[in-house]
């Protein structure tokens, strides 16, 4: 049976919910084997307005920042993307997992680990639509422990470009990713950050 989510906040932590948090705990279904099902607005169903003002709060967290690309990858992370570039200004790149047999031959390339689907998938992007020197702001829908995001920055590695940020809609701190990035220099903004969840009480840890 499907529970309601309840919430509880880190002791010590001021007990006012964000807006994606909110939606969390008004819409979300947590699964047995810490999934977190976000579906009916975020990365199956895209709830357009809502999504829009998660856009809206990227903006204004990298208001700092010089951004000329948004990069993300297929398929959850383009909704996101989209609507942060909207408020940029700026194009987005997703990475595809497949080169299919209309895309560039000259591609930077990388190997994702998807636990979720428990595969490995080859992530390509054309050299044409990521260049050096360019500013690249990273966004994706989930962190949990980084593969995704690590194979961007490879990507914008090899093309010679600089990440300025990272922006996760939801991230999972109890998986650790968003913790070794943050370690590694690396500018990471989650708008909601779980750090514990139960299936079987319906309870969400937010950091």
């Amino acid at each position: 049976m499907e529970r309601g989510i309840g919430v509880r906040l880190k002791e010590g932590i001021v007990a006012e919910c964000s807006l994606l948090q909110d939606k969390i705990l008004k819409d979300g279904v947590i699964k047995p084997g810490n999934l977190l099902k976000v579906d009916s607005f975020l990365n199956h169903q895209i709830d357009v307005p809502f999504i829009s003002r998660l856009g809206k709060e990227f903006k204004e967290l990298f208001a700092d920042k010089k951004i000329d690309k948004i990069l993300t990858i297929e398929a959850s992370g383009i909704g996101i993307a989209c609507l942060t570039a909207v408020y940029f200004g700026v194009p987005v790149v997703f990475a595809k997992k497949s080169a299919g047999s209309n895309m560039d031959k000259d591609m930077f390339a990388t190997e994702v680990m998807s636990y979720t689907h428990n595969r490995m998938n080859h992530v390509v992007v054309s050299k044409k639509y990521l260049k050096a020197g360019e500013h690249v702001l990273i966004m994706d829908d989930f962190l949990a422990n980084g593969c995704a995001v690590n194979g961007l920055l490879d990507l914008v590695k090899q093309a010679g470009g600089v990440t300025e940020g990272i922006g996760i809609c939801i991230e999972k701190g109890f998986q650790g990713g968003g913790d070794a990035l943050r370690e590694a220099g690396y500018d990471v903004r989650s708008l909601a950050i779980i750090e514990k969840m139960d299936a079987e009480t319906g309870t969400i840890v937010f950091r």
